[in-house]
């Protein structure tokens, strides 16, 4: 049993501790926690992709992912694009909030139907390079240190802790409600989100130019 556990413990410790950081996805995620909407979903699909792609990482997939190295730069560039124009948005939002504050009138963050709040969980997941460098090509090697027969725990655990991770980010984000019942959290979150958006896609773009050079 404890055999089994090692590795499990392993591979919960590195993913959590590669997950627990800033980025478009948490961000996301926490925003959709704070409205309480499609949670559950979006929670759901980005512990999903994670698994997947940690199993691919285990399975030898970061092999292929190093043979072809466009690959990385042309998810790179799609990401810029995706991450600056949602950056813009939230920079909007937070514009119109502030002149919603003119008024006497103020209403809460449009609610989006659950088909776009999962593509756009996707479009922060997929298009994200660094996501395939911590979850396929990091986990996968990590595994190698792990004997074969055990690699599947090593696996598990890493998966685990995204699942608990995404949970943890969703449906913990309630807690914070009596701050975001008042206009101007939403307005200083969504420019906080917007801020940090674009200064990922600038720093994704610059990472892209960098390695076409």
């Amino acid at each position: 049993m404890i055999s089994y556990l090692l590795p499990f413990c392993a591979g919960f410790a590195l993913s959590a501790s590669l997950i627990v950081a800033i980025g478009a996805q948490n961000l996301f995620v926490l925003r959709q926690g704070l409205k309480k909407e499609h949670v559950g979903p979006v929670v759901l699909f980005c512990g999903l992709s994670d698994a997947l792609l940690i199993t691919a990482g285990v399975s030898g997939m970061g092999t292929f992912l190093k043979a072809v190295p466009g690959l990385s730069t042309g998810f790179a560039l799609a990401g810029t694009l995706f991450l600056a124009w949602y950056g813009v948005k939230s920079l909007q939002r937070a514009l119109q909030q502030a002149r919603r504050q003119d008024s006497t009138i103020f209403s809460q963050p449009q609610s989006v139907p659950l088909g776009k709040a999962v593509a756009t969980v996707a479009a922060f997941t997929w298009l994200n390079p660094h996501v395939y460098l911590d979850t396929v090509l990091l986990m996968g090697t990590a595994s190698t240190t792990q004997p074969v027969p055990l690699r599947p725990f090593f696996a598990a655990g890493a998966a685990s802790a995204s699942f608990l991770w995404f949970a943890a980010l969703g449906y913990g984000a309630r807690l914070l409600q009596p701050i975001f019942a008042r206009p101007r959290a939403w307005q200083i979150l969504d420019l906080l989100i917007g801020c940090i958006m674009l200064l990922l896609a600038a720093l994704l773009f610059w990472q892209s130019i960098l390695h076409i050079s």
